[in-house]
Order: structure tokens, then C-alpha cells, then sequence
């Protein structure tokens, strides 16, 4: 075995390692491990060069897929209907006025200071319009909140992938086309929800009889992430959102308890099934080996190429962090705690979806491609600093609190 190999596995042992002790120190210190891994990242591949995101190749962009794909469905295992009765409506407002103020925001900032036209401008805009489940999800599930405030966080980091990627692809292909169609956009963001919620739903049903008989196959455990992976590829190979389906999925066999299946039951005598203790403990571990791995490519990954790029990255994350506040206030109901609302109000990170997206333009050879993909870069990686340290100095000092609180809900108290 050659040097190279040796040292790579040692590497991968070392930070094996090293995860579970952010994890433990994350804990105790309320550093958050996500911001420690990414610092690893950045280490060893823009501030030494000892890796770039060369170095992965194809396999890079298939691993983050792959992460997000478990992560979303893991974390819809965790989703309990009564509690999702309750969160949908919060979901679907936060989610909508966030997204559309944050577009507008940004794209008028673009409009304004790269003199590009209102398309880019506002394209630019959707790519940072979400936030990032892969970094959502793990957070939130290390937090004490409400069950209910969890689930719209939740939701709303993966429902806005779907709008980050159905706005900003449809601004693209009208710019590429010189033609925008408002309708066809609107209906391809409800017929894509609409279809993979569906998606998720019959894999779910399907998947949950076939569970208990899948459990007496030597070694099954990895069947159920397999069965994710096929669901999530037919739905993307279809046009619509692989990542909705997975959550979907997970989400409906957390309750099939508590579906109503009268119809099956007259052409079936099998009874669902649900996940068992031993398999939401390896979901866990798996979710957390991915997840140790996906932050510390995102440090690698980020392209600090110039200072020009860098500025407009912290000023744009800036600006969102600010319009988050009015947005929690005005989006999301007055009866949930406050402490809730003051994490859902600097719960804003940005991630793979935008990543992914900002790359296209300059791939394609779009005028102002190459400045967009760096400047998002830079947005991501500020909104994810950011991200830890509000979360660090809200879990340590409660002035950012009583910040937070007045602009959230001024009669509120502690």
C-alpha cells in the first residue's frame, strides 16, 4: 500500500474521531461541530491547497446528493403527524415570504451595484432565496425547542430547495431563451411539489409492508437507504424533486400508525410496519458519518478567489440575516415560544442547492457567470459562519435574546 493511501485512511480514522468529539464539545460548549468541520475543510483545501475540489471529481457532487438525500429522509423519520398538522401552516407562510423577500432583497442589491439586467440579477436572488437542509436538519435535531417550531424549520429548509432550484433554473433557461413565463414557472412549482409529496407517499405505503419481510433477509439493514436512493432518482429522472420524495418517504413511514388504510386492507392481509429502535440508530449513525464528511468537502469546496467576491458574499448575507427578522415576525405565529422564534430568526444558512445552481451560469458561459458562482460561494460559506456564531453567542449571552426578542415580539420576556 502506497504513502498516500496509508495516510488517506489514517486521515479518514482521525476525523472519524475528531466529529465525535465536536459532537461531545458541541454539547458542552455550544460550538456548533458543523462550523469546526467546515474549518477542517478550509484547511486543508483553499488555505494550504492539500486537496482541492478537483481531487473528487464526479464523486464529490454524487456524495453531497447522497448525503442530502439521507438527511432529509432521516430527519422526516423524525416527523410525527400531529405534529406536522400543527407546523404546516407556520411552514407554508415562513417558507413563501422568506423566499420572495430574500429574492427581491438580493436581486435588487445585484440590480444595484453589478449593473446586470433583472434576470441575473434576480436568478442571483433565488439561488440564496432558501436555506440549507444538510445544515438545518442536524442543527435544529441539537436544539431544545417545540417540537412544532422544529418541524417548520425543517420543512421549511427542504420545501425551499424546491423553489431555489424551480425559480432559479426557470430564470436561467429565460435568460439562456430570452423569455420568461410566469405561469409555466408557477406550475412547475406546484405540479413538482404536488408529484413528489405523492412520490414519497406511495414509496412510503409500498416500502412499509414490504418492511417486515425485508427484516428477514441476512444483512437488510442498508435496504430501506437503497430504497431512498431508487425513489429519489426516479423522481429527479422524472423532473421533479428527488429530496421531497425522501423526505416524504421517511415522514410517512414515521406515521403509518396513523394512516387510514381501509381500501388496502381489503386486497392485503399484511400489516404495515414502522422502523424499529435498532434501525433509527443506525439511520442516526449513518446521517452522522455523512454529515462529517459533506461539511468538511463544503470547506473544500468553497472557492476564496478574490477579495471583490468575498465583500458582496458578506454584505448579501448580511442583508439576509437583517430581513430574516421582519420576516419570522410578520410569517410565523405569536404563540410559539420565543426563544423559538429568536433560532428561527438567525436559522438562515445557504448550501448545496445554491452551490449547485450558482455553477451553472458559468459553466454555460452566461456574461457575469464566473461572478455570480464566486460571490454565492462566498454567501454560502459567510451564511454558514454566521449561522454558528449567532448560535454560539445566543446559547451563551442573552443580550443577542433580548435583541432578537425586541424586534420579535417587544413584550416578550425571558
Amino acid at each position: 500500500m502506497d504513502l498516500k493511501t496509508t495516510l488517506t485512511i489514517i486521515a479518514v480514522g482521525l476525523l472519524i474521531f475528531l466529529a465525535h468529539l465536536f459532537a461531545a464539545f458541541f454539547r458542552s460548549k455550544k460550538v456548533p461541530d458543523v462550523l469546526l468541520l467546515i474549518f477542517i475543510g478550509l484547511i486543508v483545501g483553499p488555505f494550504t491547497g492539500l486537496i482541492d475540489q478537483e481531487f473528487f471529481g464526479d464523486i464529490g457532487s454524487v456524495f453531497a446528493s447522497i448525503t442530502l438525500v439521507i438527511i432529509l429522509f432521516e430527519g422526516g423519520t423524525g416527523l410525527r403527524y400531529n405534529v406536522l398538522r400543527t407546523a404546516l401552516g407556520g411552514t407554508a407562510s415562513l417558507t413563501i415570504v422568506n423566499f420572495v423577500v430574500s429574492t427581491l432583497f438580493t436581486g435588487a442589491f445585484a440590480l444595484l451595484i453589478f449593473d446586470y439586467d433583472p434576470l441575473r440579477s434576480f436568478m442571483l436572488g433565488a439561488f440564496l432565496g432558501g436555506t440549507a437542509s444538510a445544515i438545518v436538519i442536524p442543527m435544529v435535531n441539537q436544539l431544545t425547542m417545540d417540537p412544532g417550531s422544529k418541524t417548520i424549520l425543517i420543512l421549511e429548509s427542504a420545501v425551499s430547495d424546491v423553489l431555489c432550484i424551480v425559480v432559479g433554473l426557470t430564470l436561467f433557461d429565460a435568460y439562456m431563451l430570452g423569455a420568461l413565463s410566469i405561469g409555466s414557472m408557477l406550475g412547475s412549482i406546484l405540479w413538482g411539489l404536488a408529484f413528489s409529496v405523492v412520490t414519497g407517499l406511495i414509496a412510503g405505503l409500498l416500502w412499509s409492508f414490504l418492511l417486515n419481510k425485508i427484516r428477514n433477509i441476512q444483512n437488510s439493514i442498508f435496504t430501506t437507504p437503497a430504497f431512498v436512493f431508487i425513489i429519489y432518482g426516479i423522481a429527479e429522472l422524472l423532473g421533479f424533486s428527488g429530496a421531497i420524495s425522501a423526505l416524504m418517504f421517511g415522514i410517512t413511514l414515521a406515521n403509518i400508525d396513523v394512516i387510514p388504510l381501509p381500501l388496502l386492507a381489503k386486497y392485503t392481509r399484511h400489516i404495515p410496519h414502522t422502523f424499529n429502535d435498532t434501525e433509527r440508530v443506525f439511520f442516526a449513525e449513518v446521517v452522522f458519518l455523512l454529515k462529517t464528511f459533506f461539511f468538511v468537502y463544503i470547506g473544500i469546496s468553497i472557492v476564496l478567489t478574490d477579495y471583490f467576491s468575498m465583500a458582496m458574499g458578506l454584505i448579501i448575507a448580511v442583508l439576509l440575516y437583517v430581513v430574516r427578522i421582519p420576516v419570522v415576525r410578520w410569517s410565523v405565529r405569536p404563540n410559539l415560544p420565543i426563544q423559538d422564534r429568536v433560532v428561527m430568526a438567525f436559522m438562515v444558512p445557504k448550501g448545496l442547492a445554491a452551490a449547485v445552481l450558482a455553477s451553472l451560469p458559468a459553466q454555460r458561459g452566461m456574461p457575469g457567470g464566473e461572478l455570480i458562482q464566486n460571490i454565492t460561494y462566498s454567501a454560502v460559506l459567510i451564511s454558514i459562519i454566521f449561522n454558528s456564531i449567532l448560535y454560539i453567542i445566543y446559547s451563551k449571552n442573552d443580550k443577542l435574546k433580548w435583541f432578537y426578542a425586541f424586534f420579535l415580539a417587544r413584550k416578550q420576556s425571558f
